[in-house]
């Protein structure tokens, strides 16, 4: 009967179900699509096993390189240092207290002696304990001693960003905290060939370094990496998609959701996109990026931390300082929101094709 279809419950009852489903197909979507770096030869990797790959070849090319950090010694929870305690020993590869502080602290202390210290801070959303000692000890140490003693060996390798299920404390892109720290590199890796020359040129950089790993790509980026040592050059942005009416500036996971955009604008807008990986936050790429800017008139950037001071608000007010009357419209960011990041509504929360698309139709009809 009517009176039976309509019954609160029922209808309870159909509203849970169709909610249930939906939630079910937004957490089980990936909200990019990957888009691999080509390489001349190679073997084939994800990103983890590259970056296992580069660690390996930093430990044995220099027998002062230690490795460390939670749960390291075993493989780690995203496998990255997998069989390197067996290669290399215990007094090499090891665990660490459950300490960011002190992985942080131990972390200086080896760089300072003249060796090389290579420590992973399991999930980035745990740095923050570790703020201290990176950005007031390990920046500044050689500035403060005038140049009698530095800590340039030191690279952090962080997992950060979203993954699909991480919630709150386990999704975080925390890299513009640090782009405010004279003294420090900071980078991020689009795949697998990225994330190996990154990570080995940070091990030999004369400064201490942070490498933000988008954990989402351990897996998901698969490319014909190089087996032989090499490293990629820091402070350089790569231009990955050539065009002349709207840039798009990501890093990490964002450069992959920018490339499937500049697609889709072609087809849907006839808008040709030119997409630019910033790959090092600090310091960036001010040459590459206005030479763009200037080109197509229009930018828009993307990532996934919070609107409000990430670093897409250092570009944008540069890009309007230096190229403000090259410029067709006002530079537009889209970002994760100004809230915790969600669980459940993170597919909500991400600047997904869908949201970035919409903004590049704002800023060629403005």
């Amino acid at each position: 009967s009517s009176t039976t279809m309509f019954s609160p419950k029922v209808f309870k009852c159909g509203l849970s179900s169709l909610w249930r489903q939906t939630l079910s197909s937004l957490l089980t979507r990936s909200h990019f699509t990957y888009y691999p770096t080509q390489s001349q030869s190679g073997t084939k990797m994800n990103m983890f096993s590259a970056i296992n790959n580069a660690m390996d070849l930093a430990l044995q090319n220099d027998d002062s390189a230690l490795l460390f950090g939670e749960d390291v010694g075993f493989g780690g929870v995203f496998r990255c240092s997998v069989n390197l305690r067996d290669k290399y020993g215990k007094n090499r590869v090891f665990n660490s207290p459950l300490c960011e502080q002190g992985i942080a602290g131990f972390a200086i202390g080896v760089a300072n002696t003249g060796a090389t210290a290579i420590a992973e801070i399991q999930f980035a959303d745990y740095i923050f304990p570790s703020f201290d000692q990176i950005v007031n000890e390990a920046a500044k140490y050689r500035y403060r001693s005038g140049g009698l003693f530095d800590c340039g060996s030191l690279t952090f390798r962080v997992p950060c960003g979203a993954v699909g299920h991480g919630a709150l404390y386990h999704s975080q892109s925390p890299e513009a905290y640090f782009a405010h720290t004279p003294g420090l590199r900071v980078v991020v890796p689009r795949g697998p060939i990225k994330a190996k020359g990154l990570l080995l040129a940070c091990i030999r950089d004369p400064n201490p370094c942070i490498v933000f790993e988008p954990k989402t790509l351990y897996r998901a980026a698969v490319e014909e990496v190089p087996t032989e040592y090499y490293t990629s050059e820091l402070g350089k942005a790569d231009i990955l998609r050539e065009g002349k009416d709207v840039t798009l500036i990501g890093w990490g996971t964002q450069v992959h959701v920018l490339l499937e955009v500049a697609e889709l604008a072609k087809v849907s807008l006839n808008v040709e996109c030119e997409v630019i990986d910033l790959v090092s936050i600090l310091p960036w790429d001010v040459s590459t990026i206005c030479k763009s800017a200037k080109k197509t008139g229009r930018v828009l950037i993307a990532h996934e931390a919070p609107l409000t001071q990430g670093f897409g608000s250092e570009i944008s007010a540069y890009i309007q300082e230096k190229c403000f009357l090259h410029l067709e419209a006002p530079v537009k960011r889209v970002t994760g929101w100004d809230t915790p990041f969600p669980h459940v509504f993170e597919p909500l929360y991400l600047p997904d094709k869908h949201r970035c698309l919409s903004a590049i139709k704002d800023i060629v009809n403005f």
